[in-house]
């Protein structure tokens, strides 16, 4: 059983795949420094899902895990129990030891998302495409039923959730829908030359383009949005109001 460890020896981390560059260790690391906190957090950099237990069995003072591309999906199966958010939504990004040993999935992503959003919304925002059906698009398409708002999935291949293929995309289709939300890993660093095959012609100065992706701050999806007039926003702030929700359910 996962023991509840002494306070000064507790440990937090990521676990991931090729996640060198993680804003979650800089984040608390840089946290636990500026506000004197006995803890450490750590990469768990895992190639298969299938070796979380190890990392458990290895790691007995871990208290708290973010969880993060591509596992917010498959870690559930790994999980005692899940918060009732998580369950809706169908991905954990947050992991919770519970003193009797028990794990407890949360999802943090929804609500970083819908408070970054949230200031750039304008009343002609009525209909998103999310690109992307993984993990993090499920919670973005979360949110977006709690702003009332109508999206629809684009995917690369056939998907029960995905209304659209890249292909089906017309200029008419980008025009229609206002929000556009990367929820892929296209752009990320270091292929920061690519971009989601989109007709960026439909895009107006009407549309919010919104970016999961933080590294670079702006992405080449931003920067042909920002060519054409429209609004623009990366990842960065959903991931800090992610990570502060997530320390919350680790110390409430």
């Amino acid at each position: 059983m996962h023991k509840e460890p002494e306070k000064s020896k507790s440990k937090f981390g990521l676990i991931g795949k090729n996640i060198a560059y993680s804003f979650s260790k800089a984040h608390f690391t840089a946290k636990f420094e500026n506000e004197h906190l006995p803890y450490s957090y750590e990469n768990f950099d895992i190639d298969t899902i299938d070796q979380f237990p190890e990392i458990l069995k290895q790691n007995d003072t871990i208290v708290g895990l973010n969880v993060t591309i591509p596992y917010k999906e498959q870690i559930i199966p790994y999980l005692d129990e899940l918060n009732k958010t998580a369950s809706k939504i169908g991905a954990v990004n947050t992991i919770k030891f519970h003193p009797s040993g028990k794990t407890e999935g949360f999802n943090t992503d929804y609500y970083g998302f819908k408070k970054s959003i949230e200031p750039y919304l304008k009343s002609n925002h009525k209909k998103a495409l999310i690109l992307g059906t993984g993990g993090a698009s499920k919670a973005i398409a979360y949110a977006l039923k709690k702003l009332k708002i109508r999206f629809d999935y684009v995917s690369r291949n056939a998907h029960p959730d995905a209304k659209y293929l890249y292909t089906d995309l017309t200029e008419d289709i980008i025009n229609k829908h206002q929000i556009i939300i990367n929820c892929t890993p296209i752009g990320t660093h270091p292929k920061v030359n690519e971009c989601p095959d989109i007709p960026y012609d439909g895009i107006t100065k009407e549309h919010l383009l919104y970016d999961l992706i933080y590294n670079p701050i702006q992405t080449k999806f931003l920067m042909c949005g920002e060519l054409l007039g429209a609004t623009t926003c990366n990842g960065s702030k959903m991931l800090e109001y992610q990570a502060e929700k997530a320390w919350d359910i680790w110390t409430k």
